[in-house]
């Protein structure tokens, strides 16, 4: 769920305009979720949902960058599983879609600024609408290739691959993401990062 948009629209236009794009969310089913839609901003390292608790909320960025990430129990170690971006939905998936606690941390990394709507509207929009019963729909079969790509991407890609792909799902995430917690996504050392990007130049 990423496009471009009219900086001079409202938030809520311009959250219609992606979901048409994204799942074929009419107007007028659009209209059927405008009031369940609330704004709230994130102050730099506040979290969107944290380890444990069950994420009752799926949001749409309007502006800058969140990440997902987990404690490793052995070594104390932050490991970042997901980052989302501007105009991209942050939601902790599995516990969303089956309402169970959460084995992850979901943090701002920014100032950021979202829409979200409750888990329980959703869930009334899914009954009224079948254009709202797709999107779920759509929203569950993107998780799931969400979690695969993440998966085999450490299974059959290399570093600079995984890199290549980040690039390319999160354009502008150097601007606000500091590169060690791009070394951690992409399952590597600092030092190979910087490898990696002095490669890239110089082709």
């Amino acid at each position: 769920m990423l496009m471009q948009q009219n900086h001079s629209q409202s938030p809520k236009d311009i959250l219609k305009q992606t979901l048409y794009q994204f799942a074929s969310v009419d107007e007028s089913a659009f209209n059927l979720s405008r009031d369940y839609w609330q704004e709230r901003t994130y102050a730099k390292g506040e979290y969107y949902n944290e380890y444990r608790n069950v994420c009752k909320y799926l949001g749409f960025i309007l502006d800058d960058v969140f990440r997902t990430y987990f404690i490793d129990d052995k070594t104390g170690e932050e490991k970042n599983v997901f980052f989302f971006t501007k105009y991209q939905v942050v939601v902790s998936f599995q516990s969303f879609i089956h309402q169970a606690p959460c084995n992850y941390y979901t943090q701002s990394m920014t100032d950021s600024h979202i829409l979200y709507i409750h888990f329980d509207r959703l869930q009334e929009l899914y009954r009224s609408s079948h254009q709202w019963e797709r999107f779920g729909r759509i929203i569950a079969e993107m998780a799931f290739g969400i979690t695969m790509q993440r998966t085999e991407s450490f299974l059959f890609q290399t570093p600079e691959q995984r890199y290549l792909d980040l690039i390319a799902q999160h354009p502008d995430i150097f601007n606000s993401v500091p590169l060690y917690h791009i070394s951690s996504y992409l399952g590597i050392q600092g030092p190979s990062l910087s490898r990696i990007r002095k490669r890239l130049v110089l082709r």
